[in-house]
């Protein structure tokens, strides 16, 4: 299939081979014809899957026949649960909207609200958003959200996994009541299905693979080391393998900012992001990671979402997530659009339990590995013995709704 079959306007898909897209990813394939009907949407999509394009070269091509000839009203919000997500998305609609007449742009918070406010007053077809920056701003009057007529929820479940659900609603009780609603998660867990019943209108199931499928096809690795060592084996890899750009990965803040500086004082390129850094930080450190000039970008899973970087070649696991999707999120950076990806995770004995819940969702077991030098003590020390939280909040054994026609969600609905 073309991009062409799914009925795509010929200004899109100049803008489409403009980026070196050939053919749409299966969500594209799914989603794209169902959102032009004006179907509400529930898809089932992880980043990487191409979900982006899926919801916005749809609502790019509806907009654009039915557009406002003078002042330019809000007329497609887009919520995401962090800034970099937003910018990323905020980006891929610039690029796709290059031969159209419709302006886009971003607002979030960690920045001054001066400017974006000034962008707002010219008029724009299409906000991307985090919660937070976009209730603050109608709380001033500084934008309205009565014409908007699509509303996309992307990472809706990280969004919940965040805090945003009073926010949500906040925001939903702003927007008019007839508008088309497309929401986008990694997974159908109980708290998504209960969102979704509450403002989508008999919506179409979408789901573009298995949760696990995307990261098969990625070399995955885990090194058995003691938690005091992990630090030295890490840099070891990167000089022993000449890596030039590597994404790690830390559960805390704390824990970010310590390993960049053990890093650095080994003479190697590196910054951490993470939600304490200042949004100018955290666009520094991650332009300098895309272009070379910096070789280690160490993050939290909250700071890493959105990260769109092509051609990845290694995520490392520096501690694991305590919740297994996490583990997929974040692997899944590399091994994108068909390219070579490895990951590999540094595992502590206080984590084998984690490994557990990982191997239990993806559906098979890690190769673990011992390196020369760096073999985990014997005996587990006290301050290892850390009993591990639920190593998933969902349901691993079933990511899919239990009715696939889910009619649940079509019930006593008015048109939203």
């Amino acid at each position: 299939m073309s991009f062409k079959t799914l009925g795509l306007t010929d200004n899109l898909l100049k803008a489409v081979a403009q980026k070196g897209y050939t053919k749409p990813s299966v969500i594209q394939e799914k989603a794209i014809p169902l959102i032009l009907k004006g179907k509400d949407i529930l898809a089932s999509a992880q980043t990487g899957t191409g979900k982006t394009a899926g919801f916005t070269l749809p609502i790019l091509q509806l907009l654009e026949a039915s557009k406002h000839q003078k002042y330019k009203p809000i007329r497609a919000l887009i919520l995401t649960p962090t800034r970099e997500l937003a910018a990323q998305i905020q980006e891929n609609i610039k690029e796709y909207s290059i031969f159209l007449d419709i302006k886009s742009m971003v607002i979030f918070g960690g920045v001054k609200p001066a400017k974006q406010i000034a962008t707002l007053r010219q008029g724009v077809d299409i906000l991307v958003a985090t919660p937070g920056r976009l209730l603050d701003l109608e709380n001033q009057k500084k934008l309205s959200l009565k014409r908007v007529e699509f509303l996309v929820l992307d990472e809706a479940d990280r969004m919940l996994d965040m805090g945003f659900q009073r926010d949500i609603n906040k925001i939903l009780a702003l927007l008019p009541k007839r508008r088309q609603n497309l929401l986008f998660s990694a997974t159908f867990s109980k708290e998504i299905k209960k969102l979704a019943s509450e403002f989508l209108d008999h919506p179409a199931m979408v789901e573009a693979t298995p949760e696990n499928s995307t990261v098969d096809k990625i070399i995955q690795k885990i090194y058995r080391t003691d938690k005091s060592n992990k630090a030295k084996l890490l840099i070891k890899l990167i000089l022993d393998g000449n890596w030039q750009q590597v994404l790690v990965f830390t559960r805390t803040k704390h824990g970010a900012n310590n390993l960049c500086k053990k890093i650095v004082k080994k003479g190697i390129s590196a910054a951490a992001i993470h939600g304490n850094k200042s949004q100018g930080a955290r666009t520094k450190a991650l332009a300098g990671f895309k272009d070379g000039s910096i070789r280690v970008l160490v993050a939290t899973d909250i700071a890493a979402r959105g990260l769109d970087i092509p051609l990845l070649p290694q995520v490392i696991n520096y501690e694991l997530p305590n919740i297994s999707e996490d583990y997929v999120h974040r692997i899944g950076r590399t091994g994108r659009a068909g390219a070579n990806g490895e990951a590999i995770s540094l595992v502590s004995s206080d984590e084998l339990e984690y490994v557990k819940g990982i191997e239990k969702l993806l559906g098979y077991k890690l190769v673990s590995t011992v390196i020369e030098g760096f073999e985990p003590s014997l005996i587990q020390p006290e301050n290892e013995k850390l009993k591990p939280k639920n190593s998933s909040r969902r349901n691993n054994n079933n990511t899919k709704p239990k009715n696939s026609n889910n009619r649940n969600f079509n019930r006593n609905k008015s048109r939203r």
